[in-house]
């Protein structure tokens, strides 16, 4: 596993009212689909999600994650073999899987793991936002053709 976050997914309980917070602060969205709102940072991406959706993505009911945040930290692969190699990894760590790897009805590949404090990560290949080939850098729309 490269060391890099690509992706910082907020579990928010008003999507609308929390683009609005990032958008005062003069942050521009890119573009998303529906139930996502993103912002490009530099080399990595904020995301918004309801964290009711999130919860039902990891596969919890909400009720009853207890600690969880509403908070996930992605790190994107560079392609789609690569999301099982890096869970495999985990397994042999004290990471737990929480969702093996799995095609995505977006169109990508992915898994979700967390640390042994709890911490959720999705291990994900997106094929629409390729990283930067030099440095591995992560965009919401990419940097060019994978």
């Amino acid at each position: 596993m490269e060391q890099r976050v690509s992706l910082i997914t907020l579990g928010v309980a008003d999507i609308a009212a929390s683009a609005a917070f990032y958008e005062a602060l003069g942050w521009q969205r890119s573009e998303s689909p529906d139930g996502v709102i993103a912002f490009d940072m530099i080399g990595q991406t904020l995301g918004l999600y309801t964290k009711a959706a999130l919860a039902t993505e990891l596969g919890i009911e909400q009720a009853a994650i207890g600690g969880f945040s509403g908070i996930t930290l992605a790190h994107n692969v560079r392609r789609k073999d690569d999301v099982a190699k890096v869970l495999a990894s985990v397994e042999t760590t004290r990471g737990t899987i929480l969702k093996p790897a799995q095609d995505v009805f977006w169109g990508g590949h992915h898994g979700y793991f967390a640390d042994p404090d709890g911490h959720v990560w999705e291990v994900a290949y997106n094929p629409f936002s390729p990283l930067r080939e030099e440095d591995g850098a992560f965009r919401w729309n990419g940097y060019g053709t994978a």
